[in-house]
């Protein structure tokens, strides 16, 4: 199967993702440790504020496709199908206002080519999931999102990773390109496309070149590595340790069905130090526990690993995004709204686009109990490598 031509309707699919349909049906939360009153409140708030802040077009003043799309995915993980349900409608403008821009190479990107595949990643990962919960064809989104796919399999780089433009070279640039696209070619598998397996090996290699030991010792051998800590980092030569960058490594390992992987607990144990010190939220003043794009791979790395690290660190994140949720009833343009911006500081989206993306992160994170998404329901991948062909 050849790189450019390999996603495909997949035969195997059925078999090995323990996911009992491609339309989305809800998995109840396990208590109110995960929802409570205030938390279902404050998601609704979010969801109107998304609504009523919504430009004509289906945007929040942002041509980001890669935005636009968070706000696509804020009212899905609310259970919200395109042309279904209380926000039925707004889902929809949303994810018209990205299918309609999409250009003749499957690239989902209409500002900056720098942001080529940060945009398409997102919006791919996005189109994926309405994929998976509608019962309903529509022509349009799978063209879209064919070629979307095919664009992530031709533009992976030699050695795993990508470019920040839509292009193939020899050396990806960072991990923060890696997630984006393992997502989307996960949401793929979620909705029953079949990516080519080099893709997905070479991404997985990738990924754990971005590993670095503690000790700063990348040389030594991996029996060695393990018994210390350590995390994934922006670069492969261990530069940028952040907790956004310890939730994408983990995020990609799981989402490409590596569950065992050794650096995850390490990484893991990064994230859940951090979420532990993080201070109570005193004021409603929109801030989040991480800014927008940590709190939406820390939240899904959370959730995805389970367990202990879920159950114990979740509540903290959902509680302060509560507590510092603006209320404001007199003003509709603040009222139910978060910022990209984090209890620490942080962020990089300002104005409007800012507050989408904000207010979308922090909606997706408080209604990931309600496993609504694919993404949220998906059993485990067996090994890639030992699947039937």
């Amino acid at each position: 199967m050849s790189r450019l031509g390999g996603i495909r309707r997949s035969g195997w699919f059925w078999s090995v993702l323990l996911f009992l349909s491609g339309v989305s049906t809800q998995l109840p939360a396990e208590g109110e440790w995960e929802i409570t009153p205030e938390s279902e409140q404050a998601l609704q708030l979010g969801l109107e504020w998304l609504r009523a802040n919504q430009g004509k077009d289906g945007n929040w003043t942002s041509n980001d496709l890669g935005l636009v799309a968070m706000g696509a995915l804020a009212f899905m993980s609310d259970g919200h199908a395109p042309g279904r349900g209380k926000f039925g409608n707004s889902t929809k403008k949303a994810l018209d206002f990205v299918i309609d821009r999409a250009r003749p190479s499957g690239l989902l990107n209409v500002s900056n080519a720098q942001r080529d595949m940060y945009n398409h990643g997102l919006a791919t990962f996005v189109l994926g999931q309405a994929h998976g919960t509608t019962t309903t064809t529509d022509r349009r989104l799978n063209r879209v999102l064919d070629r979307a796919l095919q664009l992530i399999a031709s533009t992976q780089c030699e050695d795993g990773g990508w470019d920040y433009h839509a292009r193939r070279r020899r050396a990806g640039h960072d991990l923060s390109l890696v997630v984006m696209q393992a997502k989307a070619l996960r949401s793929a598998m979620d909705s029953g496309l079949e990516v080519p397996p080099e893709v997905v090996e070479a991404a997985i290699q990738c990924v754990r070149q971005h590993y670095a030991p503690a000790n700063g010792q990348r040389s030594a051998p991996e029996v060695e590595q393990m018994k210390g800590p350590g995390q994934f980092t922006y670069t492969k030569g261990g530069g940028g340790g952040t907790d956004a960058m310890a939730a994408a490594g983990v995020v990609c390992l799981q989402e490409f069905g590596q569950y065992d992987d050794w650096r995850i607990v390490k990484n893991m144990d990064v994230m859940t130090a951090h979420i532990q010190e993080l201070p109570v939220a005193k004021t409603r003043d929109g801030k989040m526990p991480f800014d927008a794009y940590t709190l939406y791979y820390v939240g899904q790395a959370l959730y995805q690993v389970g367990g202990p690290n879920w159950r114990d660190n979740y509540p903290k994140l959902r509680d302060y995004l509560v507590k510092s949720q603006i209320r404001d009833p007199d003003n509709p343009a603040r009222h139910g709204s978060w910022r990209d911006v984090g209890a620490r500081g942080g962020g990089r989206v300002g104005g409007r686009p800012g507050e989408l993306y904000g207010t979308a992160v922090a909606c997706f994170i408080l209604a990931i109990p309600n496993r609504y998404l694919p993404i949220l329901q998906e059993g485990r991948i067996a090994e890639f490598r030992d699947r039937d062909e």
